[in-house]
């Protein structure tokens, strides 16, 4: 597989390393006349490791490629790892001469051999565990680093809460006018809840489809800070129910194909605009939705959840405690109040007193867990060593988008 080299550090190459082990494991008993070259590209001076540098240096090997006689693999430090068969030696070490040339003034290939090496050359055959612990220790150094960005970003989010002017009753009623006027179709996001197993790749379960707030506040008022007040933001929310309803009565949108989840308040099932909603409704899609509740919504009113409860299931669709850390879960009986999933966001602490945690998650019930916000390959790692097998968050999104990649790239070989 070729992928274009991004920059440095960009979340489109986490998993390469994950996906160069994977295919190692899988050549475990086909290494005979198999070699692989480990080229340096991180060893570069800065001003030779540009986007448009590293592309050149990728590209070098797609013929190759496309002829399956070699896999490139472009890490998140922007080194490659080329698996190639032994009868194309000739043709790799053309590349690298041409890598060379391009990277000639540069003190790693003037001074190669020296102090340090351009590339690395191993055997398969012979040397087969020396690469595979190489790509090991590369992928626990891209965790590793994954942990201090996601820990420095949380950091920093807790230090910049946003601000700006504060949410008044005028303002919500001139934002609420204004939001039964407005498409907001442009801002209906789709995220996908993921069956992860093994190393295999993410398997959706279903798509939650939600209108981005940030992207709202952005266009909408960008000024205020909508979260100065719960209880107007609340009610901001059941006017965005009502809009999301609306957007998806139209007979002619598409967005509720497949399964999905949707966000909504206790107060908007229990309303006209929810009723109309699943008037429109094929019997047999309601078991393919997901309504999604906020835990504060819930205890609000208990009584008023636990019969929008009833009336959902009732009707065939299932029942969702979304934004639950861990310190909330002994406040939060799944089964006495009917839910079939919670959202457990992650976050690094629950790696803190592991064991008595993991008690706790499958006194829950790990198959009802979805541990959502998995920005980077740890929550993954955590999640399944605890037996949680449903994911969602942004390196979900990576590795889906990188799974397609995949795909559309074995079709186009099998075409040729």
């Amino acid at each position: 597989m070729q992928n274009a080299p991004p920059a440095a550090g960009s979340n489109a190459s986490l998993s390469q390393e994950s996906l160069l082990i994977d295919y190692l494991q899988r050549l475990e008993r086909h290494r005979r006349d198999r070699r692989c070259v480990h080229i340096h590209l991180s060893q570069l001076q800065p001003v030779n490791r540009r986007d448009n540098h590293m592309r050149i240096a990728a590209g070098a090997f797609d013929s190759l490629v496309k002829l399956l006689q070699a896999q490139a693999f472009t890490l998140a430090n922007v080194d490659l790892m080329v698996i190639y068969k032994a009868q194309v030696q000739d043709e790799v070490e053309a590349a690298i001469v041409k890598l060379r040339f391009l990277f000639s003034d540069d003190p790693l290939v003037i001074n190669d051999g020296l102090d340090r090496n351009f590339c690395d050359w191993f055997s398969l055959d012979r040397e087969y565990e020396d690469v595979i612990g190489l790509a090991q220790k590369m992928l626990q150094e891209e965790q590793a680093r994954q942990r201090a960005v996601q820990e420095r970003t949380e950091s920093e989010a807790r230090d910049n809460r946003p601000r700006g002017t504060p949410f008044t009753p005028e303002l919500l009623v001139r934002t609420e006018a204004a939001l039964f006027q407005a498409d907001l179709a442009n801002l209906m996001r789709r995220q996908a809840v993921c069956a992860v197993v093994g190393q295999s790749p993410p398997q959706p379960v279903f798509h939650e489809l939600f209108i981005s707030i940030a992207d709202m506040r952005q266009v909408m008022m960008p000024s205020v800070n909508v979260a100065s007040s719960p209880w107007l933001f609340q009610e901001l929310t059941e006017t965005l129910d009502r809009r999301v309803l609306s957007l998806l009565n139209k007979h002619d949108d598409r967005t509720l194909e497949g399964d999905i989840s949707i966000n909504l308040n206790v107060s908007t099932i229990l309303s006209p605009d929810f009723l109309t909603f699943d008037d429109n409704i094929k019997a047999g899609a309601r078991g393919t939705i997901v309504l999604e509740l906020q835990k504060v919504d819930i205890f609000a009113d208990l009584g008023a959840y636990l019969f929008a409860r009833d009336f959902a299931h009732d009707r065939g669709y299932r029942i969702c405690i979304d934004g639950l850390t861990y310190s909330m879960l002994p406040f939060v009986n799944r089964e006495r109040l009917g839910a079939d999933l919670i959202k457990l966001v992650w976050e690094n602490s629950l790696l803190d007193e592991k064991d008595k945690k993991t008690d706790a998650l499958r006194r829950i019930g790990v198959t009802r867990i979805i541990l959502c916000r998995c920005d980077a390959p740890g929550a993954i790692e955590y999640g399944h060593s605890v037996g949680i097998t449903l994911f969602q968050g942004r390196h979900i999104e990576t590795l889906l988008a990188e799974e397609a990649r995949r795909r559309g790239t074995a079709r186009s070989n099998q075409k040729r």
